[in-house]
């Protein structure tokens, strides 16, 4: 039943946060293509004239004045809700209701599930008080002091969790803690500020146009944090990241990469692709980090059978990787890869050692007790098949 949830919920999540960062994207677009119309119309800032789908369409963006309210005002909100809800419930299905499988490994800490549960889910909380009182204080008024600030808050946060649960854990919630502060500015912060804009408006008073400004600031904090956030969401396809002994500091490389990237896509002007060159070194630096090194203790040594190796994938990896798995929590194969026969072994080698031996990343938590001297049989055997 679990993966059927899990199916249906990511389906939403992924549609919803397909519409939600869509408009995101498509708002900045618009606010760097606006041009002063010509000739110059009353309460008209700028317009674009787009055609889509056979049709042509004018949009402005305009002042509102007192008592020009419009009877229809479109908001753009419910598909940030409606991604972060469907977020926090696949965290529940993926990584508390599976008996800590994904969420915990005993060679990072000792935290037992409740603990690791408590502590992840209140991260989640409290990230969003201390983000928010920063941006509010005169710590943040130098936008570069508030995004440098910003900056090591998030590598404590990735180091807090790095060292508490496991690296795949530890990864999904450091996107769970980003998309929480996006859905948080939209909510608690543009919205209200919005509101407050149009009860001015409908009151025939003119609005106060710095809560604008304030709410603007929100919007572009979350176009920041976008990229990382779609990186993280997908971070469990790529263990070489969230597997490494620096998985930390890969993420923030990572991070920074991202929002660099975004940084030239939405900025005015030439100057903004000064900001490909910290993307491409940041993405060069986790290259080199990441990419996997064999110890030269595990090289050589007598020739490893097959019969060796099938023992250890037999006590090891088969309870999940069979056509008929008896691990409690994963009652299917993860990823369809099974080990029931040969050729099924034989097929998969080099992944096998890379990811038993090299990421250690495989059993998750080493929930089956896989030992070192059974990790480097089966690197000097993947070694040998290449």
């Amino acid at each position: 039943m679990l993966d059927w949830v899990n199916l249906v919920v990511r389906w939403v999540h992924l549609t919803a946060g397909i519409a939600w960062i869509g408009s995101s994207f498509y708002f900045i677009w618009l606010d760097q293509q606006l041009t002063k119309p010509d000739p110059a119309r009353l309460a008209v800032e700028g317009e674009v004239w787009m055609v889509h789908s056979g049709g042509f369409y004018r949009v402005e963006k305009r002042r509102i004045a007192p008592n020009e309210m419009p009877a229809v005002l479109h908001w753009f909100k419910w598909e940030a809700m409606l991604t972060w809800a469907t977020g926090l419930l696949l965290l529940v299905v993926v990584y508390y209701l599976t008996g800590g499988a994904l969420l915990v490994d005993p060679a990072v800490s000792g935290l037992s599930i409740v603990q690791a549960t408590l502590l992840a889910s209140g991260t989640l909380v409290a990230g969003w008080f201390v983000y928010d009182a920063l941006w509010r204080s005169p710590l943040a008024a130098p936008e570069g002091v508030g995004a440098v600030l910003s900056l090591v808050l998030l590598g404590g946060v990735t180091l807090l969790f790095y060292g508490t649960l496991s690296g795949r854990a530890a990864y999904i919630h450091v996107g769970s803690l980003l998309g929480t502060l996006m859905v948080a500015n939209v909510w608690r912060v543009i919205l209200p500020a919005q509101q407050q804009m149009i009860d001015a408006t409908r009151r025939g008073e003119s609005p106060d146009v710095s809560l604008g400004e304030h709410a603007k600031r929100r919007s572009v904090h979350n176009s920041y944090m976008t990229l990382p956030v779609l990186f993280l969401m997908l971070s469990s396809h790529f263990p070489q990241t969230y597997g490494h002994r620096l998985g930390w500091l890969i993420l923030v490389l990572l991070s920074v990469a991202g929002a660099t990237a975004r940084h030239a896509m939405i900025g005015r002007g030439p100057r903004r692709f000064w900001a490909l060159a910290p993307m491409a070194a940041s993405f060069l630096a986790v290259v080199a980090i990441a990419t996997p090194r064999r110890s030269d203790a595990w090289s050589g040594g007598a020739q490893v059978s097959f019969a060796e190796v099938r023992g250890i994938i037999n006590a090891r990896c088969l309870s999940c990787h069979s056509a008929y798995p008896t691990d409690d929590t994963f009652r299917v194969a993860p990823n369809g890869v099974m080990f029931d026969t040969p050729q099924e072994i034989e097929t998969r080698a080099g992944r096998i050692g890379e990811r038993a031996a090299v990421q250690r990343t495989m059993p998750p938590g080493n929930r089956t007790g896989i030992t070192d001297d059974e990790r480097a049989v089966l690197d000097r055997w993947s070694q040998a098949r290449r």
